[in-house]
């Protein structure tokens, strides 16, 4: 039987090689810790469907390397991107540095308007922590991101990042922000009739009244 679900949305699983962003993903999709975990060869995918809102959204989510040495062909899978999860690891402050360059990359190469959360992985090595809670949770309200920190070893505040980032776009559809009718806007109807809901109603034809006369 087909999936049925009312969007899809892409996602990117982007930052610095080394922080966890296959594992997170393996997290989400299977509900286990990844054990085997290598460095990401340009580009893995994967998908689940995910109730947000009352509504069934079907993520598509595509994890890239991180590595400089991939980035050429990692960019290319940006565009078209809804949302994002930009991770650093909080045991690596070189990781936490190169946020703000990653997060540049997304807008310009995804869309300005691209829906990014804030991971901070490898919550689980507290006692290893270079990147303080404050400092990170400021970097995100200054740059208008959700923030959360996750652990993709014990599962923490994964599932939540991901719905966090989906129940985003799910507002910013409702409130006008984002079209999913736009090219590129990384967002799908699963369900036609979703569709003819949201035709504005100026879209709408308009039976021509009876002349008085």
């Amino acid at each position: 039987m087909a999936e049925t679900y009312d969007f899809l949305f892409k996602f990117l699983v982007i930052g610095s090689a080394g922080t966890g962003k296959s594992c997170l993903l393996h997290q989400f999709i299977e509900n286990k810790f990844k054990q085997d975990s290598n460095h990401t060869i340009g580009v893995e995918f994967g998908s689940r469907v995910v109730n947000v809102g009352g509504k069934t959204v079907k993520l598509q989510i595509w994890d890239t390397a991180g590595q400089e040495r991939f980035r050429s062909v990692t960019r290319s899978y940006y565009r078209g991107a809804a949302g994002a999860l930009l991770v650093y690891d909080i045991t690596s402050r070189e990781t936490y540095n190169s946020l703000a360059a990653w997060l540049t990359d997304a807008r310009t190469l995804a869309s300005p308007n691209i829906v990014v959360i804030l991971c901070g992985n490898k919550k689980d090595l507290d006692l290893e922590r270079e990147v303080t809670f404050l400092e990170a949770s400021r970097f995100a309200q200054e740059n208008g991101e959700g923030w959360a920190e996750t652990s993709a070893l014990t599962g923490e505040n994964v599932e939540e990042a991901f719905l966090k980032c989906a129940r985003t776009i799910l507002n910013k559809i409702d409130s006008g922000e984002l079209d999913p009718e736009r090219m590129g806007s990384g967002i799908q109807y699963g369900d036609a009739s979703l569709r003819q809901l949201r035709q504005p109603r100026s879209a709408q034809a308009v039976a021509p009244q009876p002349c008085g006369c």
